[in-house]
C-alpha cells in the first residue's frame, strides 16, 4: 500500500474535538487507500506546563528525568488519537518513541535521530493495522533512556519517518493554510505559495518564518521528502496548502519568493580592534563557547593596524555576548577600545532561487528601502538570499515595501 505521513501540531490536537477533527482527516486518507503514520505533538500548552513543573521541582534538574517528564505530553495525544480512530472503525494503535524504536544520540533535550528501523511498524501494517500513531519529539538513547529532540522536534520526527518509510509525502498540519510570500499580518497582499523549493523554505525558516522548523526542512532536503503544509481547520484536497519540494518540480517562479523578518535582533560593534591574524577566531571562539548565535558579520577596512568588527545576534543574548568578549579582552586574547550594542534593530530578508539567474535584485531592494527612508546598517548575502539590518521601527514598512517592489502578490 502507498504510505503517507501526517503530522499534527499542538494547536491541531489542543482538545478532544480537535483530535477528532484530525482523526477524520486521517480516516479520509485511509479510505483513499493509504497506510498512514501519524506523528502527534503534545496538546497545545502542555509541553510548557510540563517544563514548568520540572523547573519548579528541580531548578538544577537531571536532563534524563526532564526528558522522561516532558515527553509524556506526546504520549497522551498519541493514545487519544489511536482511541479516536478505533472509535471510527479505523485499525490504529499508538507508538511511543522507544517502541518503534526511534534511535537517537544521548544528548538529552537536544537529541538527534540516528536510525528508525521499519520492522516493528511494518509487521503491524502486514497484520492489518492501517494507522500507526507515533508520539513525536521523542526517541531512545543507546543507554535505553527516553530522549527528546528539542523544540519543533515533532516536525523533524515526521520528516524522518517519511524518509525511513519511503512515504509518498509528508503532510504537516498547522494553524495556517500554507506558506505565504510574507506574514499576512503585516501586509494583506501576502499570497499563499502553491510550491516552494527546499532551499527557499530553509532560508525562510532560518530567517524568521515560523511555519516549519529548520531541522525538519534540512532533513527533507537531504532525503528529498516532499512536504505539504496545510491547515487542520479547513477541508483540504490534493491542491490545498503549499508543497515544499525540489527545485526541479517548480516550472517557473518569481525571482524573489518571499520576504522574511526577525524582530528581536541586536547589532554589536567592537570598536578599534587590533587587526592581526587570528583576531576573528579570538572574538568568535569565545562567543560560540558562550552559546551566542552570531549571524551577520562585517569587518571594516583596516587603518593603522586597527579595525571595527560588527556582528548581529538575538537580542536576548546580548548580555552573554558582552560578557564573553569582555572576558576575552581581560584575558589578553583580543584588544579593542570599545563595545557598542544596539538592541533596537530588526533583520529583513528577501529569498528566492531566481536570484541565481537574475541580476539587479540587490539594487531593487536597496532602492525600495531608500525610497521609504529606511537606512541599512548591515548587509549579508548568499546565493539565494539578501538580508539587511535596519532600525526596528521601520521593519513593517520595509517588509511591505519589498513585497510591493518585487510584485510578490502576483504569480510568476
Amino acid at each position: 500500500m502507498p504510505l503517507l505521513v501526517m503530522k499534527f501540531g499542538g494547536t491541531s490536537v489542543a482538545d478532544l474535538d480537535r483530535i477528532k477533527n484530525a482523526a477524520e482527516k486521517v480516516k479520509r486518507e485511509v479510505e483513499r487507500g493509504y497506510d498512514v503514520i501519524v506523528i502527534v505533538s503534545a496538546m497545545s500548552g502542555k509541553t510548557n506546563e510540563l517544563v514548568n513543573w520540572v523547573e519548579t521541582t528541580s531548578p538544577l534538574y537531571d536532563a534524563r528525568e526532564y526528558d522522561a517528564v516532558v515527553s509524556s505530553g506526546e504520549n497522551i495525544t498519541a493514545g487519544l488519537m489511536a482511541l479516536t480512530l478505533q472509535e471510527m472503525d479505523v485499525p490504529a494503535r499508538s507508538w511511543q518513541g522507544w517502541q518503534v524504536p526511534l534511535k537517537t544520540t544521548s544528548a538529552h533535550a537536544a537529541a538527534r535521530i540516528e536510525e528508525i528501523p521499519r520492522d516493528n511498524i511494518d509487521a503491524k501494517f502486514a497484520e492489518g493495522m492501517k494507522v500507526a500513531v507515533v508520539a513525536g519529539f521523542q526517541g531512545i538513547s543507546p543507554e535505553g533512556r527516553i530522549t527528546t529532540l528539542g523544540r519543533g522536534g515533532s516536525d523533524t520526527t515526521a520528516v524522518a519517518f517519511a524518509a525511513a518509510f519511503d512515504a509518498e509525502r509528508c503532510d504537516i498540519y498547522t494553524d495556517v493554510d500554507g506558506v505565504y510570500t510574507t506574514d499576512p499580518r503585516i501586509t494583506d497582499k501576502a499570497r499563499k505559495l502553491d510550491k516552494i523549493a527546499f532551499e527557499e523554505m530553509l532560508e525562510l525558516a532560518s530567517l524568521g518564518a515560523k511555519v516549519l522548523q529548520t531541522r525538519s526542512v534540512e532533513l527533507a532536503m537531504r532525503f528529498n521528502v516532499r512536504l505539504r503544509v496545510l491547515s487542520s481547520f479547513e477541508d483540504n484536497d490534493e491542491t490545498s496548502g503549499t508543497l515544499v519540494c525540489s527545485e526541479e518540480e517548480i516550472m517557473e517562479s518569481n525571482v524573489v519568493s518571499g520576504v522574511a523578518y526577525s524582530r528581536d535582533e541586536a547589532k554589536m560593534t567592537l570598536i578599534s580592534v587590533a587587526d592581526r591574524p587570528g583576531v576573528a577566531a579570538a572574538i568568535f571562539g569565545p562567543l560560540a563557547e558562550a552559546g551566542v548565535n552570531v549571524d551577520m558579520i562585517v569587518q571594516d577596512i583596516s587603518e593603522e593596524g586597527r579595525t571595527n568588527i560588527t556582528f548581529s545576534c538575538p537580542v536576548n543574548q546580548v548580555a552573554r555576548a558582552e560578557q564573553a568578549v569582555l572576558k576575552a579582552k581581560d584575558d589578553g586574547e583580543i584588544n579593542f577600545h570599545g563595545l557598542v550594542a544596539d538592541k533596537d534593530v530588526a533583520k529583513v530578508s528577501v529569498v528566492g532561487i531566481g536570484m541565481r539567474s537574475h541580476t539587479g535584485v540587490a539594487a531593487k531592494m536597496f532602492e525600495s528601502l531608500s525610497a521609504e527612508g529606511v537606512n541599512i546598517k548591515v548587509i549579508s548575502t548568499s546565493e539565494i538570499k539578501i538580508s539587511v539590518l535596519i532600525d526596528r521601527k521601520y521593519m513593517e514598512l520595509a517588509v511591505q515595501a519589498l513585497h510591493d517592489a518585487f510584485g510578490l502578490e502576483k504569480t510568476a
